[in-house]
């Protein structure tokens, strides 16, 4: 309710939401507009997840299957902007 009560307020509002979260958005506020964030390249993502040595094998794995979807459904935002930093 937050978010509504914002938004009639006439707030700009920004939510950090996954792929399910977005197409959510779209389908409640059409006038929503919705941006990707995209890593520079696939072996940039791979090498970010890979070199943080904080997850195990499997997480990753996980997570780049997730990614791939994500990916995948690029087209679906409004548009997109490329990460090229990241924070340690």
């Amino acid at each position: 309710r937050a978010v509504l009560d914002r938004l009639e307020a006439g707030e700009p509002v920004l939510l950090e939401i996954d792929l399910q979260g977005a197409r959510l958005v779209r389908q409640s506020m059409s006038d929503a507009r919705l941006v990707f964030l995209a890593p520079p390249s696939w072996e940039e993502l791979v090498r970010r997840l890979t070199g943080r040595g904080t997850e195990a094998p499997d997480v990753i794995e996980r997570r780049l299957t997730a990614a791939k979807v994500e990916l995948a459904a690029e087209a679906e935002f409004d548009t997109t902007l490329v990460n090229t930093s990241v924070e340690d």
